[in-house]
């Protein structure tokens, strides 16, 4: 049995654990970083420690599993991590020299990120302002852990204003790109062309 429940502090552990366990296009990344905690500092530990009310965990009798994670306002979040996150990091995280040339290391270019945050186009947020992640353990998936989490996930944030969420997934992560798709998620035509894939869903018709 699978349980959904909020995020709390002594998850913290896992979801950087977990990150880093499908953080090569959905696939184990633990190979490729230095660092456990590089990809966590990016794309989970900053939401469920700023907005700890829209993250939630999936845990079976193994432990968590699994969680989702995300910002009902994209501007608002970006604005509090620079505040909040970035700056204890960056005295943490030396800022690589250059621009990022190919000869950088996957930790080199993840402090890069810490540095130089990619900003989402402006397009896509007007019309998706909410943005979110999901990751789960191979033991978790195939079994619909993501499409609940997802559910709980909007149930949550549409009392707090959430009319539409975007999410930008690796174009080598097939299976993850399937997995939006399949949840209502639509290819974003405005959207930059490159490494991600961007796609949305309106919220407000689903109420």
């Amino acid at each position: 049995m699978v349980a959904l429940r909020p995020f709390k502090s002594a998850d913290l552990d896992d979801l950087y654990e977990i990150s880093l366990a499908t953080g090569h296009a959905g696939r184990d990344a633990t190979a490729l970083y230095q660092d456990p905690r590089m990809i966590g500092h990016l794309y989970s530990a900053p939401y469920a420690l700023l907005s700890p009310a829209t993250s939630f965990v999936a845990e079976d009798e193994t432990g968590v599993g699994g969680y989702i994670v995300g910002a009902v306002d994209t501007y608002a979040f970006d604005y509090r991590l620079g505040r909040e996150w970035w700056p204890e990091l960056r005295a943490a995280y030396p800022d690589p020299p250059g621009s990022p040339p190919t000869r950088w290391n996957a930790d080199q270019r993840r402090c890069y990120l810490i540095h130089h945050p990619w900003r989402t186009p402006e397009a896509i947020v007007e019309t998706y302002p909410s943005h979110l992640h999901v990751n789960l353990l191979p033991r978790m998936q195939g079994q619909g852990v993501g499409r609940s989490l997802l559910e709980l996930w909007f149930g949550t944030v549409r009392p707090l204003g959430a009319a539409g969420v975007h999410v930008g997934v690796s174009a080598h992560n097939h299976r993850g790109v399937r997995f939006w798709k399949s949840c209502g998620f639509v290819p974003l035509e405005n959207a930059p062309t490159g490494s991600t894939v961007w796609l949305g869903r309106h919220l407000d018709a689903d109420r």
